[in-house]
This record gives structure tokens, sequence and C-alpha cells, in this order.
């Protein structure tokens, strides 16, 4: 696996960890819901900064971009330089 392709499907439990629990909290509020998504919500994002920061390979934006909140790490592997082979 790519470091692109490591980076958004971190992003992408990282989104879909927050939106969870945004839902919710816009629906029922469960505490169970809470307590298991929260921890988990923040380890993605705690990872995702840390996994754009090893692959930024000194471009700060990248690791920058990772520090947004729930799409960061999605920003964050959008913005990494794509390896496609020359044909």
């Amino acid at each position: 696996m790519n470091q692109r392709r490591a980076l958004h499907a971190i992003g992408t439990v990282e989104l879909t960890t927050f939106a969870l629990m945004m839902a919710n909290l816009a629906t029922v509020h469960l505490e169970l819901f809470t307590s298991i998504l929260g921890p988990l919500h923040g380890l993605a994002y705690t990872v995702s900064v840390i996994a754009a920061a090893l692959t930024s390979n000194g471009r700060h934006r990248i690791w920058l971009l990772a520090l947004v909140p729930a799409v960061g790490g999605l920003l964050a592997a959008r913005s990494l330089p794509s390896r496609r082979p020359s044909p």
C-alpha cells in the first residue's frame, strides 16, 4: 500500500467517525456510542497528522492540512503527489 492510499484510508476513518459522532449528537445522543467513537476519532486524527508528517518529505503544506479537524487526513492525502508509472 503506498503512502497516499494509507493516508486516504486513515482520513476516511477520521471523517466517518466524526460524521457518526455528529449524527449521534443531533439525534439520540447515546453515551455508549460517544464513549466508543470519541477515542476512536481522536486516534484517527492523531494517526493522520503523524502519517502526514512522515510522508511530507519536507513539504509543510501536507502536514499542515492534516491539522484540519475531520477532513485533514483526506486533504493531506489529496495534496500528496501521485506516483503514476510512466508509459
